[in-house]
């Protein structure tokens, strides 16, 4: 009875630790496409690169996608492999802890939701001004919600809870 405990005891600890591993991975996996889609735009802004045309930026304020690759590289890109590190390793971060929300959780965590939040607007300011909804943008626009969803699970606020 008391072994059927334990196992039962380390299988919780290792959902939680996976939980975690994955809301990690979530954000890593977004990040280097991120990185690589805001080089991309960066390197060639005109978007012939990645197959866009320019014709795509009528509605937006923009002439080319260098803002939209700078945007995407830094807030999509970079700040999710941060967030990614710091989820698994518990980075210090000054400036990321004074812009933390919820001061009782490690800033990840809230920079976790952040960024859910971000990718989530990122893809109905797209889908807004090319008028057009294609598979990506829901499986992007799905990817922002299950990054909120699993940052919001018992569990992982538990764990990064200071």
């Amino acid at each position: 009875m008391s072994e059927r405990s334990e196992n039962s005891g380390k299988s919780n600890k290792s959902n939680k630790s996976n939980k975690s591993y994955f809301l990690a991975a979530m954000h890593g996996l977004l990040g280097l496409g991120a990185v690589v889609g805001g080089f991309m735009l960066i390197l060639d802004p005109s978007g012939k690169l990645l197959n866009m045309p320019v014709s795509l930026l009528e509605r937006s304020p923009f002439s080319d996608f260098l803002i939209s690759g700078m945007i995407l590289l830094l807030v999509l890109g970079v700040l999710p492999i941060v967030i990614c590190i710091a989820l698994l390793r518990r980075i210090h971060w000054t400036l990321a802890e004074k812009l933390n929300l919820y001061s009782e959780r490690y800033w990840a965590w809230t920079f976790s939701l952040y960024t859910g939040h971000a990718l989530l607007i990122w893809i109905i300011v797209q889908v807004y001004i090319i008028q057009t909804i294609s598979l990506i943008h829901l499986f992007y626009f799905s990817w922002g919600l299950g990054i909120q969803m699993v940052t919001l699970l018992p569990d992982i606020q538990r764990r990064y809870t200071i």
